[in-house]
């Protein structure tokens, strides 16, 4: 037991490190579909400095022409950032979290219990990461049609946000960003491990030679995929309103400084009434094709990268 306590702090970093190389890796390949994604999430037909598309295609093809490489990466460094420390602090978080619950349980954790520690862990990042994400949105959205002057960088729009709207401006956002970042989370990473569980006992009761075998070792690259892919979707599917709002509350006020939306309710009213329920799911299917095989390649990594760094086997 007293040998136990120690190889579980050792790895800590290690899981933060692969969180953070699966969320560079993942953002970087994905990023443009991120953008067409933000664009059309604040797209409700009355906003004047974005153009209008017809669908993801089309969307793509049109920044691509109008904007070059350079609008298809709009707010890349921020994107990158986020995502590499988001994810970073996520696994980190999480599996802190479910140490501390599995503390007097055997090592054993049930879902509800894997629900608690990603939902712990999401809230956690959304606070240490909205103001980056802000910034990115910001970004994404600027357009040749846009009446303001544009950011020029990172550095700029946070230098430029705190001087014309104040520090608290940064955290626009932030409630839907916490029921998104503490739902989502909590879905894909619950989903994630009772599916795992799933596909390990499948492999290890078909051959009894595969058995005494470590679950890293049962488990593959493509398993990972799948159970990336399968996780997300089921997440996706049941927060992505959330992620429209916090996108609309997020976008930049318009010159004499007047915000689109002044909170999250005003957000849920105004789209309810002009947009109905597609209001909430615009994007979406810019977001699947992004974040189905973004999530495959976020696990894949994350996997791998714990194999790499950590050759104990792994504590379920």
């Amino acid at each position: 037991m007293s040998t136990e306590a120690p190889k579980r702090h050792q790895w800590q970093w290690e899981n933060a490190a692969a969180g953070a190389a699966a969320g560079f890796a993942t953002v970087a390949i994905m990023y443009p579909l991120d953008v067409v994604r933000t664009r059309f999430q604040v797209n409700d037909g009355r906003v004047s400095h974005l153009p209008s598309y017809k669908n993801t295609a089309h969307a793509v093809f049109t920044i691509a022409r109008s904007e070059g490489l350079r609008g298809l990466y709009a707010g890349f460094l921020p994107g990158t950032l986020g995502s590499t420390i988001s994810w970073g602090l996520y696994f980190f978080f999480y599996d802190k979290a479910k140490q501390r619950y599995a503390r007097n349980r055997e090592g054993k954790l049930s879902p509800g219990l894997h629900l608690a520690s990603a939902a712990e862990a999401g809230g956690l990042v959304c606070l240490c990461t909205n103001p980056v994400w802000l910034v990115k949105t910001r970004l994404q959205l600027q357009t040749q049609l846009h009446q303001t002057r544009p950011y020029t960088g990172l550095c700029d729009a946070f230098r430029t946000i705190t001087r014309e709207e104040g520090f608290s401006a940064l955290y626009r956002g932030i409630v839907p960003g916490l029921f998104l970042q503490v739902s989502h989370g909590a879905i894909q990473f619950t989903a994630y491990e009772e599916l795992r569980k799933v596909i390990i006992d499948f492999k290890s009761k078909r051959s009894t030679l595969l058995h005494n075998q470590s679950s890293d070792k049962l488990l593959n690259s493509v398993d990972y995929a799948v159970l990336g892919a399968t996780s997300k979707l089921a997440a996706m599917l049941l927060t992505y309103p959330f992620q429209v709002m916090r996108s609309r509350l997020q976008q930049r006020p318009s010159g004499d400084g007047v915000l689109r939306y002044m909170d999250t309710w005003h957000v849920v009213k105004e789209t309810a009434r002009f947009e109905g329920i597609r209001g909430f799911y615009k994007g979406i299917t810019a977001n699947l094709l992004k974040n189905a095989p973004a999530s495959s390649i976020t696990f894949i990594v994350y996997e791998n990268v714990i194999k790499l760094l950590k050759p104990t086997i792994r504590n379920d």
